[in-house]
């Protein structure tokens, strides 16, 4: 479990799947990810992180208030699922409900994903993806402290070409 100022970021458990659901649920979580997720998709997606998790010892955690205010997300580490020049790599991502958003809330636990992955998991370098468009999620990286490898964009091999999505980003984390 790792805690910041407002969020506790914890491995998932059996009755987050529901919250969960419903952030991805929305239109608004899920433009920047290539299309709707389902509650079937989003059950094996904690599946996939419960997984991580036990075999890596990170993944992308259950991102909750510290407060008491339940889950508003996901955030962390998690190796990538597809094949790109730059990989097998270590991945860091976030997805808040869009009640959360805007609040700092992603690059305060972003920030403490990232110091675990090089202090606690040893983890030399870590990447960050997101398609073109999404400013919001390239100005977390940015803040957190990553670096643009501008010749290091591609497109997702998950997505068709003509997809508005396609083409991506990529940030690195600096060298130690």
């Amino acid at each position: 479990m790792i805690e910041t100022d407002r969020l506790i970021l914890r491995p998932w458990r059996d009755g987050d799947l529901e919250a969960l659901a419903a952030i991805n649920a929305d239109p608004a979580v899920s433009r920047w990810l290539g299309g709707p997720i389902t509650r079937d998709m989003t059950a094996a997606a904690i599946a996939r992180q419960q997984e991580y998790q036990q075999r890596l010892g990170f993944c992308y955690w259950a991102a909750c208030l510290r407060d008491g205010g339940g889950l508003v997300g996901m955030i962390g580490l998690q190796p990538t699922r597809f094949d790109a020049h730059f990989t097998p790599a270590i991945d860091i991502g976030w997805r808040l409900g869009a009640a959360w958003q805007g609040r700092g809330l992603a690059t305060e636990g972003a920030r403490a994903a990232l110091d675990f992955g090089r202090r606690q998991a040893g983890l030399s370098d870590i990447v960050a993806i997101t398609a073109v468009g999404n400013h919001a999620s390239r100005a977390v990286m940015e803040r957190i402290g990553l670096i643009r490898d501008a010749d290091g964009d591609f497109d997702h091999p998950s997505l068709a070409t003509d997809h508005p999505l396609c083409r991506h980003v990529l940030y690195r984390s600096p060298a130690a």
